[in-house]
């Protein structure tokens, strides 16, 4: 049966409003992934969703239709703070089909996860494309405790963000990088020129993912891919 949902998240964010606009709208290869929005109101937006506000830099919505009353919703409402800040109320409402709270509960700690992202972007990266692959861990890495592999590969232990790693990826070299995001169900690894996003979703009955962020000039994003890959299937070899 169909229930509605709605997820609300709001965080201040170290941009003005228009960094925090263009990040939601433009520059989510830098934080989410690549969406190719048309930056107008009826614009085509991902998965066949609309336009439907398009106010820079303080307000925008998309959403998309189907069948049996589903909807899925996005909107930033964006508010100008001082000192070159933002506060940003953003809402997901939408419908589930089937196992509700275990969706609402998936999708409220992913949403956690991207809306820091997203300030992470626009505190380090604002403005700037990212070269994004999305890698996923094979299917051993749906475990209940495949998480905990890529925490002890990393060096990461269950003490908050803050501290800093440093992991050998075979063909890439070292990554340096500080833990800016740390909780059980998701990892996030910043450098000087990329960010590392690490998805528990064995939690949530899927596998170990990792989407890759790379912001340096004529990055690789194929071979960081690839590389990273066989590192997250090592991991459950």
């Amino acid at each position: 049966m169909a229930k509605e949902f709605k997820i609300v998240h709001e965080s201040e964010i170290e941009g003005t409003p228009q960094a925090v606009f263009d990040a939601a709208t433009q520059g989510t290869s830098g934080w989410m992934w690549p969406m190719g929005i048309e930056p107008k109101l009826g614009g085509a937006g991902p998965f066949g969703s609309t336009v439907t506000v398009w106010e820079p830099p303080h307000r925008f919505s998309n959403r998309m239709d189907g069948e049996g009353g589903f909807f899925n919703q996005l909107d930033y409402d964006i508010s100008e703070l001082p000192d070159g800040k933002s506060w940003l109320r953003y809402v997901h409402g939408g419908v589930f089909f089937e196992d509700w709270d275990n969706q609402y509960v998936g999708a409220s700690k992913h949403t956690a996860f991207y809306q820091h992202t997203l300030g992470e972007y626009v505190k380090f990266f604002a403005g700037q494309q990212a070269a994004f692959a999305d890698v996923q861990g094979p299917g051993t890495s749906s475990t209940p405790e495949a998480f905990d592999a890529v925490k002890a590969a990393l060096g990461i232990h269950d003490g908050g963000a803050g501290g800093h790693v440093s992991v050998a990826i075979a063909g890439l070299g070292t990554v340096d990088a500080v833990v800016d995001y740390l909780d059980p169900n998701f990892i996030g690894l910043r450098t000087e020129d990329a960010m590392y996003r690490f998805f528990g979703r064995n939690a949530f009955g899927a596998v170990v993912g990792l989407t890759i962020h790379l912001f340096a000039p004529g990055a690789d994003a194929d071979a960081a891919g690839a590389a990273w890959g066989a590192w997250l299937t090592g991991l459950y070899a």
